[in-house]
Parts: C-alpha cells; structure tokens; sequence
C-alpha cells in the first residue's frame, strides 16, 4: 500500500524546510550553477552545501551533470521555480497583515495621542 498523498506532501516540504535547499532553488531558478558558483553565493562549506544538494537530488528536485572538472546543478522541473515565487506571494501577504496588524497596534498604545 503507498503513502497518502497528503503524507508525500509533508515529506516533499520537510525536504524544502532547509535555509540553504531553499537558496539553492532560488538559485536555480534563474540558471543553472556550477557548485563553485553556488559556494561564492551561498556562502556555506563545501561539505555542507555538498550534503544540501544530495538530500535535494534525493528528492528529484535538481539534477546534476559533469563537466571536465566541474559539476553543474539545474532544477529538474521548472515547477520548483513557480512554487517558490507562489511562496514569496503568500508570504508576502502574511508580511503585509502583520505590518498593517502591528501599525493599529502602534495607534492604540496607551498614552498616545491620536488626531
């Protein structure tokens, strides 16, 4: 019997739920990176960001190739791309009630004059 997919689901964003995973996509998402251009960017060890892209190759998110000396990473499905820019959205949103949230919370401070 497979997974529900709601439990695929949670596992697919636990493998998201990493600061540097999710600057890698970012990354990819504009292009593909040679490994050494991703360290210059990301600014993490070798052997962390090394560890960052086997758990995302693990989940088919990026795919790498060889050349010479040299590997390069790409998205595996440009979808990756468009979830993180529907990431940004939502967050932006919650960003903007919170703003606005703590702006009336401002307003009303005890012992502030209003008008």
């Amino acid at each position: 019997m497979s997974a529900p997919l709601y439990q695929l689901k949670a596992e697919f964003f636990k493998t998201l739920g990493h600061p540097v995973r999710i600057r890698v996509l970012e990354l990819l998402s504009e292009r593909e990176y040679a490994v050494s251009e991703m360290l210059a960017e990301i600014g993490v060890e070798p052997a962390h960001l090394s560890q960052q892209l086997a758990v995302l190759r693990r989940a088919n998110l990026v795919v790498a190739r060889r050349e010479g000396s040299g590997v390069y990473y790409s998205l595996a499905n440009s979808q990756v791309a468009e979830l993180l820019r529907v990431a940004r959205t939502i967050l932006s949103g919650v960003l903007a009630g919170q703003a606005e949230l703590l702006a009336d919370l401002r307003a009303t401070e005890p012992g502030r004059t209003q008008g």
